[in-house]
């Protein structure tokens, strides 16, 4: 008996469009695709920073108290969130686990951290706050258009 080969996209990628058809619009479909990518790259570019122990990652975590573990696990969850919010089986679980690590972000921010952060007499002017501000936004836009597909709460909205 032979199997036979299918010449056609991947399976994750049939079911993303499959899922699109079904509940979205074509319009809105791009748009979550859009704040996904956007999430995503922001989430796992960080990565390299907390993984190798850049200074200015040892810097944040030593303020916070948290340093290494609190880095490594902050780290492991956006690595998570990152590749889930791109998967179309788990995109909702990836946009929320996207918003309460970057919400954690944002408090540590604006009650210890500050908006711009310097470190050893160089600012980031607000580009790492940007950068959590813009994953939050992402991940509420992704939560907002897939409403219907989170656990539970989602039957309300169909």
């Amino acid at each position: 008996m032979k199997l036979a080969r299918s010449s056609g996209p991947p399976d994750d990628f049939k079911i993303m469009l499959e899922t699109a058809a079904k509940h979205y619009s074509a319009g809105i479909w791009i748009v979550s695709y859009v704040f996904q990518l956007l999430a995503a790259i922001i989430l796992l570019q960080t990565l390299y920073f907390k993984f190798t122990g850049a200074p200015e990652s040892v810097y944040i975590f030593t303020k916070l108290d948290a340093e290494p573990w609190g880095r490594y696990l902050s780290g492991t969850m956006e690595l998570f969130a990152g590749i889930m919010i791109l998967i179309p089986r788990t995109v909702i679980y990836g946009a929320i686990l996207s918003l309460g690590v970057i919400s954690g972000a944002l408090v540590a921010h604006l009650t210890v951290l500050g908006i711009v952060l310097t470190i050893d007499g160089q600012s980031d002017h607000g580009s790492l706050f940007a950068l959590a501000v813009t994953v939050f936004v992402s991940s509420l836009v992704v939560i907002f258009l897939h409403r219907k597909e989170i656990p539970i709460l989602g039957k309300k909205f169909r």
